[in-house]
């Protein structure tokens, strides 16, 4: 029996090490967040300027062409900001803490937590949800075992939340506000030449969506599209770019003289394994959704 005294003294040592590493690492955190707090009351956001910060970065035409979101919801279009705009508010409204964290790991599903904390009111918002390591397609279920795919799934589906963590916090006719702003930025510097038409091909064209397809959702042939459909297909570009909405809710994927049923279902499929690999590798650009200008 004397023999195992050194290895149950051993179990204690490593126990011991772990427990100090996890104070250590509370410590630290504990630390983090009291200062993120000091700061916030040392410099406490003045909003006539907070708002005009976000006035002017609604000025620019890349934010605005991605910064909101439109889907039909019956018989009713609904719009809204956009993931890379909520992230654009907190930043712009300062003292604002955000993220994703995964809380847990099982074997097949993670518990994760989206949140948004005004450092100044104390006010927070948080979601916390179970993903399945599981791809859901139209062409059956993928089962994610790499993690570099568990972490992105997990992302895109937290990204989603943290939207509405971040924009529950911010008020509401500051919002508004910058949807308007993005709106006048879009009418005014949206153009209907070559170069734009052959943008927003080259953008859908990733989900499989055709030129056809998009001049039956508009009614009339492509090359006459308008300033206010171009402005519109944007809309419904950043829905599907942010997981809101699938290409299918907007286009039928049957459209396309010439077309045969293999390469109809490879457009679907193409648009459906888009959707779900969206997800950037930067943690914090997966976190709020920046994905890039996506062409448009």
């Amino acid at each position: 029996m004397d023999s195992l005294v050194p290895f149950e003294s051993k179990e204690v040592q490593v126990a011991g090490k772990n427990g100090t590493m996890m104070a250590t690492a509370v410590s630290r955190e504990i630390a983090n967040v009291q200062g993120k707090i000091f700061m916030a009351k040392q410099f406490p956001r003045d909003e006539m300027r907070a708002m005009e910060r976000i006035k002017t970065a609604c000025g620019r035409v890349g934010l605005a062409s991605q910064a909101i979101y439109s889907f039909k919801r019956g018989d009713t279009m609904v719009t809204g900001p956009s993931i890379r705009l909520a992230e654009t508010l907190s930043q712009n409204w300062g003292n604002m803490d955000s993220g994703i964290r995964e809380l847990e790991q099982k074997d097949n599903e993670s518990v994760v937590e989206s949140y948004a904390w005004d450092l100044e009111t104390n006010s927070s918002s948080s979601k916390i949800f179970t993903v399945s390591h599981i791809r859901h397609t139209k062409y059956g279920d993928k089962k994610l075992t790499d993690p570099r795919d568990i972490y992105e799934n997990n992302a895109n589906q937290g990204a989603r939340r943290l939207r509405a963590c971040i924009l529950s916090l911010i008020p509401g006719d500051v919002v508004d506000m910058a949807v308007e702003a993005c709106e006048q930025t879009l009418k005014s510097s949206t153009k209907n030449d070559k170069d734009t038409r052959d943008g927003l091909l080259k953008a859908f064209a990733e989900y499989g969506v055709t030129e056809a397809m998009i001049s039956e959702k508009i009614g009339q042939h492509f090359g006459s599209i308008t300033v206010s459909q171009i402005i519109e297909m944007r809309k419904i570009y950043s829905a599907i770019l942010d997981g809101i909405a699938k290409p299918d809710e907007f286009f039928d994927f049957s459209v396309g003289k010439g077309q045969s049923g293999n390469k109809k279902a490879e457009d679907q499929k193409k648009a459906e394994q888009k959707v779900d690999q969206k997800v950037d590798a930067d943690p914090l650009d997966a976190a709020l959704g920046l994905l890039g200008d996506g062409g448009l």
